[in-house]
């Protein structure tokens, strides 16, 4: 293959390439597949620091990319916050991807709530079990509480 050294052994910068090649990934989720593929702690942690000083491979990047992408799902605040949290990513990465995001106009939560719901449910439900049972699909997917509640009260309004 190339890019190999003659040993046959991919270098972590080799594998890292190739991962980020496919998607941005975090600093934290490259050294965790890397360490998978057997290469030694030392040298994933220069291969990251490299690659973060070239500009290979960023973290707020990688917030960036991944918020979109999860907002595009229908997904709300909280559930992103964790997933990103547990990607390794700072809180204060975290809350400058949010502020981007959100001042930018990227996205509105209470909008998004609503749009998820309609989509899935064709009406706010006639029985308190229907209404709770809109109220935890919004509330598993990481809606706030107000998001829930403006969802479940103007999700339907231009139908």
């Amino acid at each position: 293959m190339l890019g190999r050294p003659s040993g046959g052994e991919a270098s972590p910068r080799d594998d890292a390439i190739r991962l980020l090649a496919r998607r941005e990934h975090s600093r934290q989720e490259l050294a965790e597949r890397l360490a998978a593929k057997g290469h030694a702690p030392d040298g994933i942690a220069e291969c990251l620091d490299d690659l973060a000083e070239q500009g290979l491979q960023s973290d707020a990047r990688f917030a960036e990319s991944f918020l979109r992408s999860r907002i595009l799902r229908g997904q709300g605040p909280l559930k992103i916050r964790v997933e990103l949290e547990r990607r390794g990513l700072g809180r204060e990465e975290i809350h400058h991807a949010f502020n981007e995001a959100e001042q930018a106009g990227e996205v509105d939560w209470f909008a998004l709530a609503a749009a998820a719901l309609s989509r899935r449910f064709t009406g706010p439900g006639d029985t308190p079990r229907e209404r709770a049972r809109r109220e935890r699909f919004l509330a598993q997917r990481g809606f706030e509480f107000d998001q829930v509640r403006h969802a479940l009260e103007h999700a339907w309004d231009d139908v």
